[in-house]
């Protein structure tokens, strides 16, 4: 019966703006109440809410945590939890939850399709022809090149497959393990002085963030692309700028900045040679509907009492 649905939250820029045709999946298990009409009515709202749905919003802060008396689970949509404090959530005896495994194949397909575009210069080509512009233009060889990849988990292997399509050399850092016949870089060095593409696959971490700077680009090539679906803080992008500005490396192809979007005026956003989408990664129809439906049924597991199939425990 409705009645007897448990209450979630939701934040409105989530029912009025992408995920707005998923809603009604989560609302076919709970009583969804917008961030806005919570913080309208918190003492009629706070005390019923069990479960937050987090879609990089609304931010689960120590603020938002207080009027939620009866919070048993923060159901994060995605794979990526560097935006949650899981320690201090979890010492309250809330749970978290995210979507691991069904973000794989959208993410690695986005990974590619940015690698073939700023390779062949795809997103150039077609301005140049709307435009009525000399559509010539001069783009880098992708089969039988080779790609780094740093990051050889769930997506870093979706990466590796559709690589082995274009005949490229596969060569991976930070997990020591055969991956569709990849060749294993124990140093992250050799992998960049190697690679005409290095592709980012991490999670965001203290170790990770920073992780690509001014030293490690000034060992790349000066044809190589740099290809980042992980983080926007896993790269500096101060020198990220200069050593595209300077040749030290050919090109960047972006799914992910800091900050989300970038500031008009920001240096990366005037750059020819780089490349950036929206934060798209996962942004497939098919894609979403699975995220949203594992993460209902994290929420209903720990509203149940059950144990969760993707709770992610502080380290």
């Amino acid at each position: 019966m409705a009645e007897d649905k448990p209450w979630a939250l939701i934040s409105e820029k989530v029912k009025d703006v992408y995920l707005k045709d998923f809603v009604k999946l989560m609302a076919e298990h709970f009583h969804l109440v917008d961030h806005k009409d919570l913080l309208q009515n918190p003492l009629l709202y706070g005390p019923k809410i069990q479960a937050v749905f987090v879609w990089y919003y609304p931010r689960v802060e120590r603020s938002l945590l207080r009027l939620l008396p009866s919070l048993k689970v923060v159901a994060n949509g995605g794979v990526g939890i560097d935006h949650l404090d899981v320690a201090y959530i979890s010492s309250l005896g809330v749970k978290v939850a995210n979507t691991p495994d069904v973000v794989n194949n959208a993410t690695a397909d986005t990974a590619m399709g940015l690698l073939l575009a700023s390779a062949r210069k795809i997103v150039e080509g077609e301005f140049k022809v709307k435009n009525s512009h000399k559509p010539f233009l001069m783009g880098v060889e992708v089969s039988g090149s080779t790609v780094g990849i740093v990051g050889m988990g769930r997506i870093g292997y979706k990466v590796a497959q559709r690589s082995r399509g274009f005949d490229m050399k596969i060569l991976y850092h930070n997990r020591n393990e055969e991956a569709v016949g990849a060749t294993y870089c124990q140093k992250i060095d050799d992998l960049l002085r190697e690679s005409d593409f290095v592709v980012l696959v991490v999670n965001l971490t203290a170790e990770t963030t920073g992780l690509i700077g001014q030293r490690e680009l000034s060992l790349m090539k000066p044809t190589a692309t740099l290809v980042n679906v992980s983080r926007g803080l896993v790269v500096d992008q101060d020198a990220l700028v200069k050593a595209l500005q300077s040749g030290t490396i050919g090109a960047a192809a972006l799914d992910v900045t800091h900050p989300e979007p970038l500031p008009r005026d920001h240096p990366l956003l005037h750059l020819p040679q780089v490349l950036i989408t929206p934060h798209i990664g996962t942004s497939t129809y098919e894609t979403t509907r699975k995220m949203v439906e594992r993460a209902v049924e994290n929420a209903l597991a720990a509203v149940k009492g059950l144990p969760l199939p993707d709770e992610v425990k502080p380290k």
